[in-house]
């Protein structure tokens, strides 16, 4: 039977809450950012990242942050069929900090956790049979339940003539060699985790781990004589990590020198997070082992994920993409300190960001000032409104992808609310309506500190109106604003979408969208989306998309707004946009809820006929779009 993996990993997961804040104490932190952990979830990840398909098997707790690790994984396209909610633990949690550039401190908070109640009985070997090869980490080896299913899926992959791999990741207290407040710790001497480790070593095709790592594998403080112990024991390729160094990999007899291994050339980078560089030095080695490059190869992946690991914060959301880390190979460093490499970072951004809307039809909702002024309407009756817009949206896209709302926290607050977790792409504006040079809501801040309240499933919408006939104040004024809200955008992990209207300001050709989407890529900012004009003319879509994919060709790509149109008039721009693979659908709000908002605020009809309405309009343009799709493609392919 084909495999349809390429890697199971085993062992701990975990939820990595990260302080916000860099070079203080653990205990002076305020702030933490949360990530998935654990070097085998990490590791997953990170393989899965660079191509590999990839899978964990583990344990999580039947809560919030169970849930949070299995959704992740799945964002990250792993395969989560081994990972096993336990109703009775709770999901492993991890407290870390970076300190210097020399200490990191962090707290395992791990008591009977979910990831250790993993037992024989949850490895299905038809499970261990999809993959070409089984990756262990040395902390399951610690108790003698999860050593049991680990050597059980062990056992399975090698009377299946499958690749095995131990990345000895020894963390002492977790072994119970060391004590709470030492997690930062990497080697404590132990006779019993030696004698432990030893016992399993024959079983790996490959093995893994840092001098520190193999002296307590060897049970000798001295390197090349560990490495000898091991030899030993097991035929596997045995690498070892030597930090700025890079690292040598020895698949015969060990030399007289660890420089006589056969190495991949290192990177002059400099280290911001150790924390999680083993996984990533792991994940590109993974890479190049299974797709059978020659280990210098696979060391020079290795070097790279790890670089690229401590140069950033956290673990996971460190290591790069399979094109990113081709973009890094071609490249070379540009400067040591990688993440203020602003391109490496947008390619890093770009090639990770989750989810996938290929195809996108919004119902943009977000209008404050124009229902403001509609008769009858006040701020409590726009709000309920707004959760009838909801509804509608919820009640067409019944489940299915590519539908999405934009919907403002001001007056739209409790449908906002109401919307996560439904399966819409959320949009949220940010603008002051009509403001003009660009102002942001007071919720924002003027400084987009609002945005760190924000969840991360929600898209940054901006609206502005600049011209290229704009005065040099103005132009400043207007980019400065923006700047200011991409940067935050990307510091909060934030998608953007901005979206320029020249019409309101002056006389339009084709060449002044164009214009304007050039002015912004020139001070930096690289909106995820983009959100236009109806144009009347192919010349000014191919101008449009032309300007956009030249200068970031890893855009998400345009919606169409619709300026209050008629809906014949926007079927026409529709089939016209249609035509442009960079156009993905629409964005379209009072096409959709006008009539049906002006007839509810003066009580002229009810809850039920509002939403039915709007219900209706809105399906009614998801055919439009789909049928100018199906006319475009049918002219192409003619």
């Amino acid at each position: 039977m084909a495999a349809s993996l390429d890697v199971i990993t085993i062992g701990r997961s975990s939820v990595d809450l990260y302080g916000s804040q860099v070079g203080g104490r653990l205990e002076d932190m305020g702030s933490f950012d949360k990530y998935i952990g654990g070097s085998p979830t990490n590791i997953a990840c990170g393989t899965a990242r660079l191509g590999l398909k990839s899978a964990v098997i583990t344990g999580v707790g039947d809560e919030h942050m169970g849930r949070f690790i299995r959704e992740q994984l799945l964002r990250e396209g792993v395969d989560i069929s081994g990972v096993k909610t336990d109703p009775d633990r709770l999901t492993a949690l991890v407290i870390l900090g970076i300190r210097d550039r020399d200490s990191f401190p962090l707290i395992f908070y791990r008591e009977n956790c979910a990831d250790m109640g993993l037992t024989e009985d949850d490895i299905d070997p038809a499970f261990i049979a999809k993959a070409r090869a089984v990756v262990a980490t040395g902390t399951h080896l610690s108790h003698p339940n999860v050593e049991a299913a680990t050597l059980k899926a062990l056992r399975l992959a090698r009377e299946n003539g499958q690749r095995t791999a131990l990345d000895i990741d020894y963390r002492p207290n977790l072994w119970g060699v060391a004590g709470h407040g030492e997690g930062e710790s990497r080697f404590v001497e132990s006779v019993e985790v030696t004698r432990k480790l030893q016992s399993t070593l024959s079983l790996f095709d490959l093995i893994v781990g840092t001098e520190e790592e193999f002296h307590i594998a060897g049970g000798s403080t001295d390197t090349l004589e560990a490495l000898r112990a091991v030899r030993a024991i097991s035929d596997a390729v045995l690498v070892c990590k030597r930090g700025p160094m890079g690292a040598s990999a020895f698949d015969g007899e060990i030399p007289e020198s660890l420089d006589e291994g056969q190495t991949g050339p290192g990177f002059p980078i400099e280290v911001f997070n150790v924390l999680g560089a083993g996984d990533g030095f792991m994940s590109g080695l993974l890479k190049g082992w299974m797709t059978d490059t020659d280990w210098p190869t696979a060391l020079t992946y290795a070097n790279a994920c790890g670089a690229l690991a401590v140069s950033r914060h956290g673990c996971t959301p460190a290591y790069p993409s399979w094109e990113e880390l081709q973009f890094f190979l071609d490249r070379g460093v540009q400067r040591p300190d990688l993440r203020n490499d602003t391109a490496l970072e947008h390619v890093h951004w770009a090639t990770n960001r989750t989810g996938d809307w290929p195809d996108i039809r919004v119902f943009a909702f977000d209008h404050r000032s124009q229902m403001e002024e509609m008769e009858g309407a006040t701020p409590e009756k726009i709000g309920a409104f707004k959760e009838l817009c909801l509804d509608a949206a919820l009640a067409h896209a019944d489940g299915r992808a590519g539908h999405g709302i934009l919907c403002d926290g001001r007056l739209g607050t409790d449908a906002l609310y109401r919307a996560a977790g439904t399966g819409l792409w959320i949009g949220r504006p940010v603008e002051w309506p009509g403001s003009r040079p660009l102002r942001l809501e007071p919720q924002v801040g003027p400084d987009c500190g609002g945005l760190a309240e924000w969840p991360h499933t929600q898209v940054v919408k901006c609206l502005c109106f600049p011209h290229p006939q704009d005065d040099a104040a103005m132009w400043a004024d207007q980019l400065g604003t923006i700047e200011r809200l991409y940067t935050s955008c990307r510091r909060n992990g934030l998608e953007f979408l901005l979206e320029v209207i020249p019409s309101k300001v002056a006389p339009m050709d084709d060449e002044t969208t164009p214009s304007v989407i050039q002015r912004i890529y020139n001070v930096g900012v690289y909106p995820d989306w983009w959100k236009l004009e109806p144009f009347r003319s192919e010349r000014a879509w191919a101008a449009a998309c032309g300007t956009i994919e030249r200068n970031d060709p890893r855009t998400r790509g345009i919606m169409v707004l619709g300026l209050d149109a008629p809906e014949e008039e926007l079927r026409e721009s529709l089939a016209l946009a249609a035509g442009f693979p960079l156009v993905k659908g629409f964005a379209v709000g009072r096409t959709i809820f006008g009539q049906a908002a002006r007839d509810w605020f003066t009580g002229q009809c009810s809850d039920a006929e509002a939403v039915e309405t709007m219900k209706d309009n809105y399906a009614r343009l998801c055919d439009i779009w789909e049928m100018a799709k199906r006319d475009a493609g049918k002219d192409s392919a003619a």
